[in-house]
């Protein structure tokens, strides 16, 4: 039997602790993102602290000086109210549905600029525009310029009078999402195409691949991580949209399209609990952070295959 020994350079070195001096070398370039680290925490931790705080209190505007502890009461009249459940879905309902279409269109519109063309350049311009329009004006001109009965241009191209709001309000809100989210969907998509390799499509349009059998198995598998990035990204943002529903269709008829900000809205503004509302609050902020986490695990996935590159 053979006795295998390491050799001096192979055995296994203890941990090397830094110096004193390098500890402080490390501090000195951390200092200067200090103070945003310190904005930061002011800006975010301690309202959303303070927000805990109210969450576990009943309070009511109108009763000035009658409020109290009350534990976690707050959230179970949240997770029990039957208005604050339908607010839930159709906060689910509109966020899927304007993510959903909007990747959609933006694959499309994704792989229709990753081909060269006249008027590339001026038509990716153009197609990255209504993302930089401000959500209230977005809501406003589709209210008002595309979807008013009498001079509308839905109504102007089909004839007719229809109330597309009255008749279809959660279709009016997701259609308007849909118009401002879909550029974001088309860029991270399109960023995904073209970190494809051209020797690997080419190779596969010589094995007598067509354009379809490329997509299905090469391209739609490349692109998977970059429609999950897509998807989790527009639904950390999406979840929250108070805009739209406050323009468009003020969470009408009815509750049809009143999501989880807009009841809190109506929580805070209108019945003037502050402690449910920032119950409500609390629970859209756990959601969030779900749905975030989920969006940061794809995101280094991304960075470590682009590192192995």
């Amino acid at each position: 039997m053979t006795t295998m020994v390491a050799r001096p350079d192979e055995r296994i070195q203890p941990p090397v602790r830094p110096t004193k001096g390098a500890a402080k070398e490390r501090w000195v370039r951390r200092a200067p993102l200090l103070p945003a680290l310190i904005f930061a925490v002011v800006v975010t931790q301690i309202p959303f602290l303070y927000t805990l705080y109210l969450s576990t209190l009943s309070w009511n505007a109108l009763r000035p000086g009658k409020h109290g502890f009350v534990g976690l009461s707050n959230y179970g009249t949240v997770l029990s109210d039957s208005r604050l459940r339908a607010a839930l879905l159709n906060t689910v309902v509109l966020t899927a549905g304007a993510v959903i279409f909007s990747m959609i269109i933006g694959l499309a519109l994704a792989l229709l600029l990753d081909r060269k063309f006249i008027g590339r350049s001026v038509v990716r311009t153009l197609l990255i525009t209504p993302f930089l329009v401000m959500p209230i004006a977005a809501a406003l001109l589709w209210k008002h310029a595309i979807f008013n009965p009498a001079y509308g241009l839905v109504n102007g191209l089909l004839g007719g009078q229809t109330d597309w709001i009255s008749s279809y309000p959660k279709a009016a809100v997701i259609t308007t999402l849909v118009w401002q989210w879909t550029p974001f969907m088309m860029l991270i998509l399109l960023a995904g195409l073209q970190s494809q390799s051209n020797e690997v499509l080419e190779a596969a349009r010589v094995d007598g691949a067509n354009a379809f059998q490329i997509f299905r198995r090469m391209t739609l598998p490349h692109l998977r991580q970059y429609l999950e990035l897509g998807g989790l990204l527009g639904s950390i943002y999406l979840v929250n949209t108070f805009d739209a529903v406050f323009s468009i269709t003020q969470g009408g008829p009815g509750t049809a399209t009143t999501n989880l900000p807009y009841e809190i809205y109506l929580t805070t503004f209108r019945k003037f609990e502050y402690g449910e509302a920032s119950a409500a609050g609390v629970v859209v902020v756990v959601l969030t952070i779900i749905v975030a986490t989920f969006a940061l695990r794809v995101i280094s996935s991304l960075f470590r295959m682009e590192e192995g590159r």
